[in-house]
């Protein structure tokens, strides 16, 4: 048994130090976050303790340093962490990611040291949630050019007016990434970064929205009515949030395939479980050759996301502030989320197969798991999008 477990350790490139921040945080995941899944999808319901349970547990700023309540790891290990959750609560993994990733390591990369230090230990224990900003009514694919919403300097405020959608965390969080166009005539040139708190005036939740996957991650619609956001708020230089979007969108494609290979492996072990226990013609289904080619092809997609994911992963490390959204690091993170989400939704179509009228039935673990499917193709730039990326990096080199 341990020589098997050293040769798929070995084969999966990790590190005995990688393999045990994995297996932790499975362990974890299994314990106390696999137990809220079924009511978070039944009930659409988020569990107001979970966040501060996990931040108690210190997955919250992996890549942080210590003096802001963070781990001091990197972005592989917050990597390895979000494979793990997805495995066992793939909706609470979402609003993980979106807080870690989207919210919390963006403000510690692009945030002045004042920022840091009031906004940082905060989103690390958890006691705060945070979001991110992007998408609009009118601006999903083209986040940048059609962004509506509006920043105007007053004073010591600047004023905010426009609407976010399908914010992931926006009904529930406590401190969101907002970006607003401070020079509507520059374009993307004249975009900003803001730090909105939810006590701000001016700031609402339009609606919560009702989704086919990812249930109980809160996602909802923002407004922002002449919402005033102090200076000090500011994240970077005015007009220039166009670099924390574009670097911040190489780390979000590099983090969302770990979430995607955490679904499947959930899917692949579903499955073989199920192959086993379900009997037909007087025999586990385990025994059909046409069975054991599925469960012999998930195994080797689920792999191959695997290394693809660890190695875009590890490309990102690194990956230096006010880098991205252009070279081979963008063409490696669109290619990487591109195809974890387009092998999970292989995966999952045969694991559903496999399961077979048990599969279909909204209540089975292994449809929650198949609801996910098109999120992930959709969410940090859609598959066409990923596409457009990849072979305008290759044609510029």
């Amino acid at each position: 048994m341990s020589s098997s477990r050293s040769v798929e350790q070995t084969f999966s490139g990790l590190s005995a130090d990688e393999q045990t921040i994995l297996d932790q945080a499975d362990r974890f995941a299994r314990q106390e976050l696999y137990p809220l899944s079924r009511r978070m999808d039944d009930e659409e319901w988020w569990p107001d303790q979970a966040f501060r349970r996990i931040g108690e547990q210190g997955y919250f700023g992996i890549p942080l340093p210590e003096q802001y309540g963070g781990a001091g790891m990197d972005l592989f290990a917050s990597g390895l962490v979000l494979q793990a959750f997805a495995r066992w609560n793939h909706a609470l993994a979402l609003s993980w990611v979106a807080h870690e990733n989207l919210c919390l390591f963006n403000v510690y990369r692009n945030a002045n040291a004042e920022q840091r230090a009031r906004f940082l230990p905060g989103l690390c224990s958890g006691a705060q949630i945070g979001a991110l900003g992007l998408t609009e009514p009118g601006a999903g694919s083209d986040a940048l050019g059609s962004m509506a919403t509006t920043a105007r300097r007053d004073g010591d405020h600047y004023v905010l007016n426009g609407r976010k959608l399908y914010i992931t965390n926006g009904p529930v969080a406590d401190v969101l990434l907002v970006y607003a166009k401070t020079h509507k005539e520059r374009g993307a040139k004249g975009i900003s970064a803001f730090l909105v708190e939810k006590s701000m005036p001016g700031f609402s939740v339009a609606q919560k929205l009702t989704k086919m996957g990812f249930r109980g991650s809160p996602t909802g619609e923002l407004v922002f009515d002449e919402c005033r956001v102090p200076l000090a708020n500011l994240v970077g230089q005015e007009d220039e949030g166009v670099k924390v979007v574009m670097s911040g969108l190489d780390l979000e494609r590099a983090m969302v395939s770990p979430l995607c290979l955490g679904i499947a492996e959930r899917a692949l072990e579903l499955s073989l479980a199920y192959a086993r226990e379900r009997r037909q013609f007087g025999k586990p289904i385990a025994d059909f050759q046409m069975i054991r080619g599925k469960l012999a092809e998930m195994y080797v997609q689920v792999e191959s996301m695997r290394l693809f994911t660890y190695q875009a992963l590890r490309a990102a490390n690194d990956l230096e502030i006010g880098g991205g959204g252009r070279g081979s690091i963008h063409k490696i993170t669109a290619a990487s989320v591109m195809f974890a989400a387009d092998t999970m939704n292989k995966v999952l179509n045969e694991a559903v197969q496999i399961h077979g009228g048990a599969g279909y039935i909204w209540d089975s673990e292994v449809n929650r798991l198949f609801r996910s499917i098109k999120l992930l193709e959709i969410g940090a730039g859609t598959t066409e999008v990923r596409k457009v990326i990849i072979s305008d990096e290759m044609l510029r080199s």
